[in-house]
């Protein structure tokens, strides 16, 4: 006799272990990853904070972060009390005790004083570097997207930039150093002997001369740009293409020039997707050591970039400190000690916060401008 309750399937589905022993991997993948995360910035953190913060009002080493850096000496004096003081006030403390002996002095490089130098240097590098690659990445973008047609040239040019996102850093630093370092052209009274080529200009005694900008801060700042434009152009091309097809028809139908259609009907709605590059590169710029290297970056600097000049102009002449190469110098040349310690987790921390301030910056202007462009 037919029973309706064998067509009724009884205890849990098939395939529902299998199910919830995939589910439970990728998420003990995901939340291990997440661990790892908090592990990291909790290390970072835990060593960090003693270098920045303080028990006393307001809370916060101000001379660590606006003081430049300096060589750190420890001595101990007549009396057995152990000091540690950067170059500058070890000099007065000299001055102030003539003729009394210190013991056991040892000198640690860039361990003394504060960061401010790397800190100035970091700014700069990545303010400069995103203006530039957002400039020519969202014009490139706006070519491809809107202007372009499709054909296999166009295909080649943006599998290319595909491609360029893939390169090492260490490469576009050598092409930084030969191109902008060595080969950039200068407008000059005053050709170098090593110009690859110069060219006379119709003002007398001037000309323009292939001697590349030296290592500069204009130098590196080109370098990064060149480095993170595949990133700012894909994605600002895609945010260019999300727009809707009727913004475009619409504008045009109303007597509205490509251009204006561009400025006045895509551009505005694709804005919090450019700003999405923009903030992915701003994490990549930041922390890069290679490309600075070769092209603005010094270990040591005793003037702040804009220091000692009387043309405001010339800071973009001038070489820089950055805290990745500041990090890596006390990593990897100095030897460590419980002295450098504080200045290497010191600077780590100070870096992560200046990136997170840059990046929420860019998060925060990206959701007021999705609030305000919606369609």
């Amino acid at each position: 006799m037919f029973n309706p309750e064998n067509l009724i399937r009884k205890g849990p589905p098939k395939g529902y272990f299998k199910d919830v022993l995939v589910r439970g991997l990728l998420g003990g993948i995901t939340y291990l990853m997440v661990l790892i995360a908090v592990l990291l910035f909790a290390k970072i953190i835990v060593d960090g904070a003693p270098a920045i913060f303080t028990s006393k009002f307001p809370f916060v080493d101000v001379e660590f972060l606006t003081a430049k850096n300096e060589t750190l000496h420890v001595f101990d004096d007549a009396k057995g009390t152990r000091h540690q003081l950067p170059a500058s006030k070890y000099s007065e403390y000299l001055n102030a005790h003539p003729g009394q002996e210190i013991y056991n002095e040892q000198t640690f490089s860039y361990s003394g004083g504060g960061i401010a130098g790397p800190i100035v240097g970091t700014a700069l590098l990545t303010c400069g570097s995103i203006i530039l690659a957002l400039f020519f990445g969202v014009c490139a973008a706006i070519y491809l997207a809107e202007y372009a047609k499709q054909s296999p040239f166009i295909h080649a040019v943006q599998l290319a930039i595909l491609n360029l996102a893939g390169i090492p850093s260490i490469v576009f630093g050598l092409f930084g150093f030969s191109v902008f370092v060595l080969a950039a052209p200068v407008i000059t009274a005053s050709p170098i002997d090593r110009s690859l080529l110069v060219l006379p200009l119709l003002i007398e005694g001037w000309a323009l001369s292939f001697q590349g900008w030296n290592s500069s801060l204009m130098a590196g700042c080109a370098t990064l740009a060149c480095m993170i434009l595949p990133v700012v152009i894909t994605a600002s091309e895609e945010s260019l293409r999300a727009v809707p097809q009727g913004f475009r028809d619409a504008s045009l139908a109303m007597g509205g020039t490509r251009w204006q259609t561009i400025r006045k009907c895509v551009l505005p709605f694709s804005l919090p997707g450019i700003l999405t590059s923009s903030l992915l590169a701003i994490t990549r710029v930041a922390g890069e050591t290679a490309p600075i290297m070769f092209t603005a970056a010094v270990a040591a600097k005793d003037d702040l970039p804009w220091e000692g000049l009387t043309n405001p102009f010339g800071v973009l002449s001038s070489q820089v400190q950055a805290l990745p190469y500041h990090i890596y110098t006390l990593a990897a040349r100095i030897p460590s000690s419980e002295y450098t310690q504080r200045a290497q987790f010191g600077s780590v921390l100070v870096f992560l916060i200046l990136v997170a301030v840059l990046s929420f910056g860019s998060m925060i202007l990206r959701a007021k401008m999705r609030k305000k462009l919606k369609w």
